[in-house]
C-alpha cells in the first residue's frame, strides 16, 4: 500500500454521485492581493486533487459547478480570462483524463461560448468518451432553471407531435430531458467557501442529496478537505423522507 492509500483508505460508505459548488477563488486571490483570475487558476489544481481522492475512492460520477448562468454579470475582464482558462484546460487536462480512465461530459447552454470553444469540448469529450473509471460532468452556462426550463420545452414538444400522452406526463416523464438523466442523483453535494445556498444548481436532481458546506475556499480543497467530506457522508442516514432507522 503506497502512503497516499494509507492515508486515504476506502470508506464503507461512499456516494455514488458527488456535485461541487466550486466557490470562493475570488476571495482566496483578494486574501493574498492577486488578481481573480489567480485564484481560478489555483481553482485547477483543486480539481486535480477532488479527481484522484473520486478516483481512488471509486465513486464514478463527480459533477462540478464551472460557469453558471449568471456568471456573466461579473466583470467583462474577469469573464474573458474564465475563457481563457477554460480553452487551457481543455487543451491541456485531456491527456490527463485518458491517463486516469475519466470521462468528460459537459452540460449547460453551449451555444452562449464561442465556436472555438465548443469544438474543444466537443473535441475533448470524443477523446474521453471510452474512459469507464469515472464520468467528470462540468456544468458551464448552466442553471437550475434553465435546465428545468429546457426539458419542459422538450417534453413539450414531444407532447405535440404525439409521442408523449399530456394526461400520462409524470416525474420520470420530465426527468428524461434534464441534463445528467443518464446518471443516478446525486447523493452529496458540497459547497465550499462557507456560503450556504445552491445558488440555481441543479434544482431538481439535488431535491433528496446530502448538504455539506465547508468553510475552505475552492482553491485550498484539497485531497484531505474532500475525504474528511466524504466520511461526514459516510455518517449520515439516508431516508428520503421516511423515519430514522433505528435499532430497537
Amino acid at each position: 500500500m503506497s502512503r497516499k492509500e494509507g492515508l486515504y483508505p476506502l470508506l464503507e460508505q461512499r456516494p455514488q454521485h458527488v456535485a461541487i459548488i466550486m466557490d470562493g477563488n475570488n476571495r482566496w486571490a483578494s486574501q493574498r492581493h492577486l488578481p481573480s483570475l489567480a485564484g481560478h487558476k489555483a481553482g485547477v489544481d483543486a480539481v486535480r486533487a477532488v479527481i484522484e481522492i473520486a478516483l481512488r475512492q471509486q465513486i464514478p460520477t463527480l459533477t462540478l459547478f464551472a460557469f453558471s448562468s449568471e456568471n456573466w454579470k461579473r466583470p467583462e475582464e474577469e469573464v474573458e480570462g474564465l475563457m481563457e482558462l477554460f480553452n487551457w484546460a481543455l487543451r491541456r487536462e485531456t491527456r490527463r483524463l485518458n491517463k486516469h480512465q475519466v470521462r468528460l461530459n459537459i452540460v449547460g447552454d453551449r451555444t452562449g461560448f464561442s465556436t472555438e470553444l465548443q469544438q474543444l469540448m466537443q473535441d475533448a469529450e470524443t477523446a474521453t468518451g471510452h474512459n469507464t473509471r469515472l464520468t467528470l460532468n462540468i456544468a458551464a452556462n448552466y442553471g437550475g432553471r434553465w435546465d428545468i426550463l429546457q426539458a419542459s420545452r422538450k417534453l413539450a414538444i414531444a407532447v405535440a407531435k404525439g409521442e408523449q400522452a399530456a394526461d400520462a406526463i409524470n416525474e420520470a416523464s420530465l426527468q428524461q430531458f434534464l441534463c445528467l438523466h443518464e446518471f443516478p442523483e446525486p447523493d452529496l453535494c458540497i459547497r465550499t467557501s462557507g456560503e450556504q445556498r445552491l445558488s440555481n444548481f441543479l434544482l431538481w436532481q439535488l431535491a433528496y442529496s446530502e448538504l455539506v458546506f465547508v468553510d475552505t475556499y475552492w482553491p485550498d480543497f484539497r485531497q484531505q478537505a474532500f475525504y474528511e467530506t466524504l466520511q461526514v457522508f459516510a455518517q449520515r442516514q439516508r431516508r428520503f423522507g421516511g423515519r430514522e432507522n433505528t435499532t430497537p
